[in-house]
């Protein structure tokens, strides 16, 4: 097995030790009633769930939990250092990520120490994927204008990655008081963060994303995967010509997923709830959505990223994501819409248990040739 890195020259994609592969779920804590009873849970026990779905993912052998920011009353987490230090608490060893902290409104410096203290209460496991967000709530909320969104993000994300290198500041920006002398506190028990750059879509952002040298999360929620082929391209050239090691730029895939014993069940139990988030909750209201359930059979067919199925399927779909991005991260969202507790369970177990084992040894299995 190579010990290497892996790089983009031309169209050839070599990869990163299987060992190196990481899966993950996260969670955005939405409120919705469930589609078949009409109930809604209280926050309290939404909170209670995702703990409960982070203890149990840690158990189960998986890598890397991650938890949402949204600031609606139909979500159920705004504070997300908070909920991870809840976590850290009753988890042993998985990482624990934002997914993602909104960082165009939010104070990187109030960042930084949060996820600071947080690595300290979880021996080392904090993580931040840094992103604009694609709900736009928390602009008024906190006083932002919409304008600035693009220059916000990135005179943030500079600042935060300056504060993970130096215990003592002196910065001065556009958007916050200038930084004189100032004492950066706690510094966090692993060498630095670990920072990653939530990317939906933009090669610009994946440029960005390069030359600074952190990870790039790529949002690929519905779809063909093979047009973001280019994003991890393009990721990579850069930071590799801005003199990173192309081993340190990982990417990572994020989806909407759920998994069931056979691909029947996991459409016919997932569909609902799908069909239920995707109309309660949206970035632009009034947006709706109307897929029937005989054409969301091609939402999560094989070439489509949606990771819908059987363990099977999934390890098809992963695989397939693999030869075209390299990636060394899987993450999939599968608690939404109200979907219940014990099926989120479930479905963690299988993910764990079915689909990851045959992934890391197929993966290498192909680095051994």
């Amino acid at each position: 097995m190579s010990n290497e890195g892996f790089v983009i020259m031309s169209n050839e994609v070599t990869t990163a030790p299987a060992s190196d592969f990481e899966f993950g779920i996260y969670t955005l804590g939405d409120i919705v009633a469930d589609c078949h009873t009409g109930n809604k849970i209280s926050p309290k026990q939404r909170l209670d769930e995702v703990v409960a779905a982070a203890k149990l993912a840690d158990e189960a052998g998986l890598d890397v939990f991650g938890v949402g920011e949204h600031h609606r009353l139909d979500f159920a987490i705004s504070s997300v250092p908070v909920v991870l230090a809840a976590i850290s608490q009753v988890t042993r060893r998985i990482k624990l990520t934002s997914a993602t902290t909104v960082l165009s409104t939010i104070d990187p410096v109030r960042v930084f120490e949060d996820f600071a203290t947080l690595d300290l209460l979880s021996d080392g496991r904090a993580e931040i994927i840094a992103g604009r967000g694609a709900f736009v709530e928390s602009f008024p909320l906190f006083g932002y204008e919409l304008e600035d969104y693009h220059r916000l993000f990135a005179e943030n994300i500079n600042l935060l990655l300056e504060l993970n290198k130096h215990e003592i500041m002196n910065w001065e920006g556009s958007f916050r008081s200038s930084l004189k002398d100032s004492e950066i506190a706690p510094r966090p028990l692993q060498q630095s963060l670990p920072v990653w750059i939530g990317v939906g879509g933009s090669p610009e952002s994946a440029e960005k994303a390069g030359v600074l040298g952190t990870g790039m999360a790529i949002a690929i929620l519905s779809g063909s995967p093979e047009p973001f082929q280019e994003l991890a391209a393009t990721y990579r050239r850069a930071g590799i010509q801005a003199g990173h090691a192309p081993e340190s730029l990982k990417i990572a895939i994020t989806s909407h997923g759920y998994i069931a014993e056979t691909s029947q069940q996991a459409l016919d139990e997932y569909y609902p709830y799908y069909y239920s988030y995707r109309n309660s909750i949206s970035p632009k209201p009034g947006q709706e959505y109307s897929v029937s359930r005989d054409d969301f059979g091609q939402y999560v067919s094989a070439d489509n990223t949606m990771a819908v199925g059987s363990p099977q399927q999934i390890i098809e779909k992963i695989l397939y994501q693999h030869e075209l991005f390299g990636h060394s991260r899987f993450m999939t969202q599968l608690d939404i819409g109200g979907l219940p507790y014990a099926k989120v369970a479930k479905a963690i177990e299988l993910l764990a248990t079915e689909v990851a084992p045959v992934v890391r040894r197929e993966i290498a299995k192909k680095n051994s040739r």
